[in-house]
């Protein structure tokens, strides 16, 4: 199919995308700025702009997932900020149905987003599809964001799909509340009786590719797990993965000092996905148990943090593989201000337990900087670990895989600050320097061997 993708630089969009690809299909990105999305889009893609809108249906789409949405967790909730919620998802959504509607050319299948917000605050109410809306501002931008579909129901395979709380790896609701948990400060919120519709990032992903496929899979389905719990279930869930022991609870009527966005937390909402699971779907995380053994890696329980970024580039693994085997090639892809250098090696190749020595500047204090190569799997992977330098701990796993024609490069940085929990402090400075230095290598790779 050739598959037309909104929001494909957010957390769920950059791995749909890469799945979607690995399902044979070809992907048209729109967005709102092209040059960046070909930056960020870890998949080969086209890409159109919104105000090249019009052109679109032109392109003989055959789907539509539609994923595009101002963040509501991004800060007060403002009138100005309502109405970006609001826009972000309702207008996108009308213009985007309207113009394929003008141009008579609609696609066969259309994923459309909304949210369990639909519901509204239910108390121990089990909610299905069939549920009536509730009430509140997450209701009411639920409810227009699925009115601005109504023109399609009679000409297109429509599903909308009603996202829970997604539970991912490296952002959203999870990322957020493991900073506290980890220092052993994670108490369940208000009550903690509010039921909390969660879904795994992976089948989340899965079943918005099922629904591309799935005749069976028409209107409106809930996109959450078949285990809903408690918030008081959840917290000692991920107290439980994480070793830790449950602390005090933080009162509502702290939460809702922070206004109405505090519905966030404090609303209950026991849904369940009947039409998901009548159309055949399997979920691979059906428990909190599970999802979260799978999320939360042994290294994380104990001081470790991550910095992960994908990168998609049109050439093959064996042609892009040696560059990133020779040491002096780090220098041009580290930012002048750190003043890196490579001092030397002690073999004559790169190859399993190879010894290199760096120098560099950070925020302008000289270190040096001994590395080893483990985990050397050439044309596939290879594992440098510090040995000597800043960190306690400093482990960066290369992979280089086959996608779409292209590799697909992905950097997995595990990483321990010295003096921990202490350091959690400078944690955020941290985390912005090394990303920085990691997108500086993105925008160089990019140059050298092209983007989506």
């Amino acid at each position: 199919m050739k598959v037309l993708l909104t929001g494909a630089t957010g957390l769920i969009g950059k791995n749909l995308g890469i799945d979607l690809v690995r399902e044979g299909h070809q992907v048209i990105v729109l967005s709102r700025d092209a040059t960046r999305a070909r930056l960020d889009c870890p998949f080969p893609a086209e890409h159109c702009e919104w105000g090249q809108l019009e052109q679109i249906p032109k392109m003989s789409i055959d789907a539509v997932v539609h994923l595009a949405g101002e963040s509501i967790a991004g800060g007060f909730w403002t009138k100005d900020r309502k109405k970006k919620i609001i826009d972000s998802r309702v207008e996108t959504t009308s213009r985007l149905v309207n113009v394929f509607k003008t141009s008579g050319k609609i696609p066969k299948v259309w994923i459309n987003a909304s949210a369990i917000g639909f519901y509204g605050d239910r108390q121990d109410e089990v909610l299905t599809e069939e549920s009536k809306k509730g009430t509140g501002f997450l209701s009411q931008v639920c409810v227009k964001w699925e009115e601005a579909l109504l023109p399609l129901q009679d000409e297109c395979r429509l599903v909308i799909y009603r996202f829970g709380v997604v539970l991912s790896k490296r952002s959203g609701a999870l990322s957020a509340m493991m900073p506290a948990f980890r220092l052993g400060l994670g108490g369940h919120l208000g009550s903690g009786k509010q039921w909390m519709s969660w879904i795994h990032e992976d089948d989340l992903r899965a079943a918005i590719v099922f629904g591309l496929k799935s005749d069976k899979l028409k209107g409106v389905a809930n996109l959450v797990s078949p285990t809903p719990v408690t918030n008081s279930q959840f917290t000692q869930t991920l107290n439980l993965a994480l070793s830790k022991n449950n602390f005090l609870p933080i009162p509502r009527f702290a939460l809702e000092l922070a206004g109405e966005i505090s519905q966030l937390v404090l609303a209950s909402q026991k849904v369940v996905p009947n039409v998901l699971m009548q159309a055949g779907f399997k979920f691979s995380y059906d428990t909190l148990e599970i999802a979260l053994r799978n999320l939360i890696d042994y290294q994380m329980r104990s001081g470790v943090f991550e910095i992960y970024q994908a990168q998609w580039v049109p050439k093959t693994v064996t042609e892009i593989f040696p560059f990133f085997c020779d040491e002096k090639n780090l220098e041009e892809l580290t930012p002048e201000l750190l003043n890196f250098k490579v001092i030397g090696k002690n073999t004559p190749m790169i190859q399993e337990g190879t010894l290199i020595d760096y120098k560099l500047k950070i925020r302008g204090v000289p270190a040096k900087w001994r590395t080893r190569i483990i985990d050397w799997k050439p044309g596939k992977s290879f594992v440098d670990t510090q040995l000597k330098g800043p960190y306690n701990l400093w482990h960066h796993t290369h992979e280089f895989k086959d996608l779409g024609g292209g590799t697909l490069m992905t950097d997995r940085v595990l990483y321990k600050t010295p003096l921990w929990p202490l350091s959690i402090a400078v944690l955020p400075l941290i985390r912005h320097d090394v990303g920085a230095i990691f997108n500086y290598r993105r925008r160089i790779v990019a140059k050298m061997f092209g983007s989506s």
